[in-house]
């Protein structure tokens, strides 16, 4: 198993190009099954979840190429008009994302059998709210043996979805995605109400349109979807990361110095710069382009994490352990999942001062933190703990980075690229890291033979 080792204390100096959105990317890759003819996404980042749904795709009988693009990967995808509308537990199991296959297998196939997801182990996340509205589409849905059964019945000839007022009684991010997708095919008018209002949700609708769907909203709280016969292929760019952007940003911001970030997207980060100038950043913005300088150590600050525009729950990790070294005490309230401060452990055994009262971490700022062996549990504790080693004293060995794999592109090359002392100890030190993600998913992905032939 990989592990990060890390000498904490430098600066970071120089330039980091931003990867490809990993939670836009993999919806989109998604919204390839709406057609049968080829979607082309550039911009896509080199990711463990990535490579997995490229999997899971090909394992229902779509085509799937992924190749070097530039800096990036470019996905080619087809999906022809039978496949197998299954998604398998042994490749659903680790990635959350796999639940959006729900909405198009119904909307195009008119039927899905998909194994309730897994993913990090940061509190309940129900799909209650995808059920709810597909039903109220006229999908027919039970749970059978840990997986969501469902299928449209035959009217008129066909297997068609109907256009539906959703109101869902939370935000939810992929909620809305499958609403939205699944809204594309149906016949008549969807509106989905409380809709997530994410960036990530705007780059979808802007590929679903590319291929012929008709939406408006994206981006406020209310979608307003008028379903067509049929998508056609497109071509899309996948926005930048803000996440990745913001975490590269947080490790600045603790360690000092002077880096520029190109491909971003200021735009989408709102609240995570505001933060950062709070703490005592300097930060310049260009259309697509961050520079932030830190001359001094960073100032505490206090975050309430919420759905967008509000600070990101995916951003709270990061400014967790920019608090730990930070002037001052600052608290954390953590809104969205009931259990993502299993990274406070791991700080504290580092020197971290924090105390957790429920949904609160109080963080007292200390001069400094001693590098130990800590244990990532999920994706954003990861790249915390990272930032804690890089502003550390000494060496910190951070166990179970296969959680960082999920969503962050190379990172400790281009940490290594601004003046970070990381190198990952790995059992496959013969092989790069992108090849041990990916590096049977260049080229075409042989799709498998259908087993259900059910279509719309």
């Amino acid at each position: 198993m990989d592990r990060l080792r890390i000498v904490g204390g430098r600066p970071l100096v120089g330039e980091i190009a931003i990867s490809g959105a990993k939670n836009a990317a993999l919806p989109i890759l998604c919204a390839g099954l709406l057609t049968a003819q080829t979607l082309i996404l550039d911009h896509v980042p080199r990711l463990k979840d990535v490579a997995t749904t490229a999997r899971l795709l090909a394992r229902m009988g779509a085509s799937v190429t992924l190749a070097d693009h530039g800096q990036s990967q470019r996905a080619i995808l087809s999906t022809p008009d039978t496949l197998d509308p299954t998604a398998p537990y042994e490749l659903v199991r680790t990635m959350r994302a796999s639940i959006l296959v729900l909405g198009p297998l119904l909307a195009r196939f008119g039927a899905a059998r998909v194994a309730l997801p897994g993913g990090c182990a940061i509190g309940q996340r129900p799909v209650d709210q995808h059920i709810k509205g597909l039903q109220a589409m006229g999908a027919e849905i039970t749970i059978e043996h840990g997986d969501i059964v469902a299928s449209v019945p035959l009217r008129g000839g066909v297997r068609r979805l109907r256009g539906a007022k959703l109101v869902t009684d939370m935000v939810t991010v992929t909620g809305t995605e499958n609403l939205l997708m699944a809204a594309c095919l149906a016949s008549g008018q969807t509106v989905i109400e409380n809709a997530a209002r994410e960036p990530e949700i705007v780059d979808l609708a802007a590929c679903l349109r590319a291929m012929g769907a008709h939406i408006e909203g994206a981006g406020t709280d209310r979608i307003v979807v008028e379903g067509v016969e049929r998508l056609h292929g497109a071509a899309h760019r996948v926005m930048p990361d803000r996440i990745e952007t913001g975490t590269f940003l947080c490790a600045v911001a603790a360690t000092g110095g002077d880096v520029r970030l190109t491909g971003a997207a200021p735009a989408t980060l709102d609240a995570t710069l505001e933060k950062l100038r709070e703490a005592g950043c300097a930060i310049d913005c260009t259309a697509d382009s961050i520079r932030l300088v830190m001359a001094q150590r960073p100032r505490a600050v206090d975050l309430r994490t919420a759905p967008f525009p509000g600070f990101a729950t995916d951003m709270q990790a990061q400014f967790m352990a920019l608090n730990t070294i930070a002037h001052g005490t600052g608290f954390v309230v953590e809104t969205i999942f009931e259990n993502r401060f299993m990274h406070v452990q791991e700080l504290k055994r580092m020197g971290a001062d924090i105390a957790i009262d429920g949904s609160t971490a109080l963080v007292r700022g200390v001069a400094g933190l001693s590098g130990a062996h800590v244990m990532a549990t999920d994706l954003r504790a990861s790249a915390g703990l990272v930032i804690a080693a890089l502003v550390a004293q000494g060496e910190t060995l951070i166990d179970r980075v296969y959680h960082l794999d999920r969503g962050y592109e190379r990172m400790e090359r281009k940490l290594t690229e601004i003046g970070a002392q990381i190198e990952r100890l790995s059992d496959h030190q013969d092989a790069p890291l992108a090849d041990q993600i990916d590096g049977n998913l260049v080229g075409q992905l042989r799709p498998a033979a259908p087993r259900n032939t059910n279509r719309a």
